[in-house]
């Protein structure tokens, strides 16, 4: 899978929990930890909904332009109150291969799927895509049971980050104890994570999140290609080495879970990693969606390309799961060599507002958002 050339102003977090790199500062981060500390969390009673939200205070005038599908939105501030309320769909196909190897979890809330665990704020929500290769064993363990290994860690809920980072290496080395499974079959893994306004996403190989703001997409994962310089540097200080792109001659990804016969003893320094990058933002009201998906998707679309196609059809529909639906039909159509896993989370009831070039006497200009759009929209018919 080719990384995505958008640019993304977030920072990633590598093992060491880097928060110089998040363009969002520390202070938003403690703003983060204070809001958590004050919730109350406790059970709700059954007949109460898990989930809250707060309506876009957006408003819309006619479209000037239908065949673009642009609109003037004026937002008022009302971001403090911004709760996200979330709905997702998903599809997965086999594509042209002979097996499907992808697996994918989606948990709209959290607190009914746990029967009122403590430990998690209305609303919380959890997906995963899992993207196996040499065998199903290593995706299916890891999907039924890497959120058991985030909400049992000391961590949690205190330090998310900690606790999704130590979760993906214990499953790893759960895997690896498991003797009734073949444990040389390995997949990437990425999880997001909402929690309240917050959403940690943590991937370990080629698969990607990219979110949908108002327009423009934003990459909230960094592509695990051997070739890529940091990986490549990693890979290389650790004694392994690429070949055409490939880890060790074997593997066409630097992080994985399982592949346990390219692995040393557990706890080792090793060139194939199971330590995930993360990323923490805080959701607003400008993040109209998330699209995550393994690189079946991603090898033959753009980042843009798929947020622009997702925000055409939820303009139409607001169904996500009919948007993923969308997105393995257009990447099926660009001829995809690989299995294809996409899952769709919308953060509000409504569909994203429309996007219009303002109007001027003198000169007409183009928004930053209706820039993306349009590059989208090339992109999408080319």
């Amino acid at each position: 899978m080719a990384a995505g050339t958008e640019f993304s102003p977030y920072g990633m977090l590598e093992s060491g929990f880097n928060r110089d790199n998040m363009s969002t500062g520390e202070d938003i981060m403690s703003q983060n930890t204070d809001h958590l500390k004050q919730m109350v969390i406790r059970k709700p009673p059954r007949h109460v909904s898990g989930v809250r939200h707060s309506m876009s205070t957006a408003t819309l005038q006619p479209p000037h332009s239908p065949d673009f599908g642009f609109g003037i939105v004026a937002v008022t501030d009302g971001k403090s109150d911004f709760l996200p309320m979330i709905r997702s769909g998903s599809c997965a196909e086999k594509g042209p291969k002979q097996y499907m190897e992808d697996e994918h979890i989606c948990i709209d809330d959290l607190l009914e799927y746990l029967d009122g665990i403590e430990g998690f704020p209305s609303p919380g929500a959890f997906y995963g895509v899992f993207d196996g290769h040499g065998g199903t064993d290593a995706a299916t363990y890891v999907r039924k049971n890497i959120l058991k290994f985030i909400i049992e860690d000391s961590q949690f809920p205190v330090c998310l980050e900690k606790a999704i980072q130590n979760a993906y290496v214990k499953a790893d080395h759960a895997f690896a104890d498991n003797a009734s499974l073949d444990i040389s079959s390995g997949t990437t893994v990425l999880t997001a994570l909402v929690f309240g306004r917050m959403m940690v996403v943590a991937n370990a190989g080629d698969c990607r999140a990219v979110l949908g703001k108002r327009g423009r997409a934003i990459e909230l994962s960094k592509d695990h290609k051997p070739n890529s310089p940091s990986e490549r540097l990693r890979i290389e200080q650790l004694g392994g080495a690429i070949y055409d792109g490939y880890l060790n001659g074997q593997l066409s990804v630097a992080r994985a879970l399982g592949d346990w016969h390219m692995k040393g003893p557990k706890g080792s320094a090793c060139p194939l990693s199971a330590e995930p990058e993360l990323q923490q933002i805080q959701l607003t009201e400008d993040d109209e969606f998330l699209i995550i998906g393994c690189d079946g998707l991603w090898d033959v679309m753009s980042s843009q390309c798929a947020v622009t196609i997702t925000r055409k059809e939820l303009m139409v529909h607001n169904d996500p799961e009919r948007c993923s639906r969308e997105l393995v039909r257009e990447a099926l159509k660009r001829n995809t060599c690989d299995n294809l896993t996409v899952i769709v989370i919308c953060f509000s009831p409504d569909p994203p507002p429309r996007i219009e070039i303002p109007q001027t006497r003198v000169r007409r200009s183009i928004s930053v958002e209706g820039l993306n759009f349009l590059k989208g929209v090339l992109d999408s018919n080319s």
